[in-house]
């Protein structure tokens, strides 16, 4: 039997999004979280099989990974797996999940079947990596990601720094619009999204602006451990990226809901505030965590929300593991 751990990501948003000018699309900049979290298990059974949240989608990830270790490890066979998923994060929130459970049920077959494999190599067997690599790199080294974008016929966008992120800082994270059942756009939708952005002086500009951001505001600071500094970057950086997606999301966020979560903590002088990918996840990086545990009772009891729909994590500063 073989046991995975693997931790969710936040994504701050992309430095290329229209993919014009610069020569690389995409790129992007992230952090790995501790919580929520996925646990996996395989183990030898006569047939395929898989059980426990997920467990649709993680079987389709093994048969792939499966098919195609067969053909590149010129293997025959490569026997069956039961795979038990005791836990994982929810899908299509902005918390990273299909990679992180496609990169788990690869990793764990992997080892399951002694085969040699990095990390790049199991997320091009299950197809994971096509734009951003951040969930890719958080699962080899969790921490704060930055990644450099892809030329056309890249498999996978370089990682260009990674740093530990101050562990005394919390996360605030909290979802609007969960009790609605709200999600993310994804599959179909999200390719249509990326497919209406418009390449030009304007998203060239915007790209320039979302480096610089990176570069000259969150890595030093982050490094200084400057809190206002930092959030400050952070909050302009995923705002800046909100509006290159702004026809695809109706606004610089995702729902009214999601901007008004994030009025109310930049109101009460959190800075770094945005929404993770497609949301409906918000974040807040918050220096302690008796403030974030505060702030997070605050929402709670401003918006009426179940007490899932604001939780406090710390970064993850490690990638996966093998149990």
């Amino acid at each position: 039997m073989v046991s995975v751990q693997a931790f969710a990501r936040l994504h701050f948003g992309l430095l290329n999004p229209e993919g014009g000018g610069a020569g690389r699309a995409f790129g992007g900049v992230g952090l790995t979280i501790a919580r929520p979290d996925l646990c996996l298990r395989v183990e030898p059974a006569a047939v395929w099989s898989a059980e426990g949240p997920l467990a649709e989608r993680a079987l389709t990830f093994a048969q792939r990974f499966q098919e195609v270790s067969c053909r590149e490890e010129r293997r025959d066979h490569l026997p069956p797996r039961r795979i038990r998923i005791e836990r994982a994060m929810p899908a299509h929130l902005g918390l990273g999940s299909g990679t992180q459970l496609a990169l788990a049920t690869a990793r764990a077959l992997a080892e399951s079947w002694n085969l040699n494999c990095d990390t790049p190599v199991l997320a091009r067997r299950v197809g994971r990596g096509l734009r951003s690599a951040l969930g890719i790199h958080g699962f080899d080294l969790g921490g704060f990601l930055v990644e450099g974008g892809k030329r056309p016929n890249d498999s996978l966008s370089p990682l260009l720094t990674r740093h530990a992120f101050p562990e005394e800082w919390r996360l605030l994270l909290a979802l609007p619009g969960s009790s609605e059942g709200a999600m993310g756009l994804n599959g179909r939708d999200e390719i249509a999204a990326f497919a209406r952005l418009q390449t030009g002086s304007t998203a060239q500009a915007r790209t320039d602006a979302l480096c610089r951001l990176v570069l000259l505001g969150m890595l030093p600071s982050l490094i200084e451990r400057d809190l206002e500094a930092f959030g400050e970057a952070l909050f302009e950086f995923n705002a800046r990226v909100g509006e290159a997606f702004a026809s695809a999301q109706g606004g610089l966020y995702a729902s009214p809901r999601i901007e008004e979560t994030v009025a109310f903590l930049r109101d009460r002088d959190h800075r770094g505030v945005g929404q993770s990918s497609w949301g409906p996840l918000v974040f807040a990086v918050v220096g302690d965590e008796d403030r974030a545990e505060w702030t997070a009772e605050q929402l709670r009891r401003h918006f009426g929300w179940e007490p899932s729909q604001a939780w406090v994590a710390s970064a993850c500063n490690h990638g996966h593991r093998l149990l």
